[in-house]
């Protein structure tokens, strides 16, 4: 976890960040804007960068917070949201501590567009782990994130390693293509959608 947050620091201090700016997953979309859009609650954005996902779900009258754990990222999403009006708690975390790290818990939305798939084995397990313990009884988790095999320097998750790892304690509701996530259209993604059990 220490070297992935400090070369994450490191990019955000060169200002190259290619993950900013793509549009919003439409597996996210269609779930706050669908046909059978959830109602809005208390949501989390995990690894939400500058924040245009929990920017997005704030406008849609979801209570967010938003975390990541490079300073410079949550000062630029703190910035986006106050120039867009909207109230978004931005907060400086590890999203493999959760629980300890005090934000908050029972939340009906988790939204992940873009941290598990970088992590190491253990930071998954913990990740895992962690996603239960904030989340509300039968809670929705919406995870967008690269296949292996991709060139932008991540290593990606298998989708059989997605429902694997979330078996225990969640329902896969659906899952299909992303539009990659980057802005040369080489990266495929995934989304996927899950009920917490209970």
């Amino acid at each position: 976890m220490a070297s992935r947050q400090r070369l994450y620091r490191w990019l955000y201090r060169l200002g190259f960040t290619p993950w900013d700016g793509h549009q919003l997953a439409k597996g996210l979309r269609e779930l706050i804007e669908g046909d059978d859009a959830l109602t809005p609650g208390k949501a989390i954005d995990l690894g939400c960068g500058t924040g245009d996902n929990s920017i997005y779900l704030a406008k849609h009258g979801w209570q967010v917070i938003g975390v990541d754990f490079v300073a410079a990222a949550v000062d630029k999403a703190r910035a986006k949201a106050a120039a867009d009006g909207v109230d978004v708690r931005f907060t400086c975390a590890d999203v493999t501590r959760l629980s300890a790290e005090g934000v908050g818990h029972d939340f009906s939305l988790i939204v992940d567009s873009g941290c598990l798939h970088g992590m190491s084995d253990d930071d998954r397990d913990a990740y895992v782990r962690e996603v239960a313990a904030v989340a509300a009884p039968r809670a929705r988790l919406s995870i967008v994130a690269f296949i292996p095999g991709g060139t932008f320097g991540v290593p990606g998750i298998a989708e059989s390693e997605v429902k694997r790892r979330f078996a225990a304690d969640w329902t896969l509701l659906s899952s299909g293509d992303e539009p990659a996530m980057d802005h040369n259209g080489k990266n495929p993604a995934r989304h996927y959608l899950f009920a917490r059990a209970g």
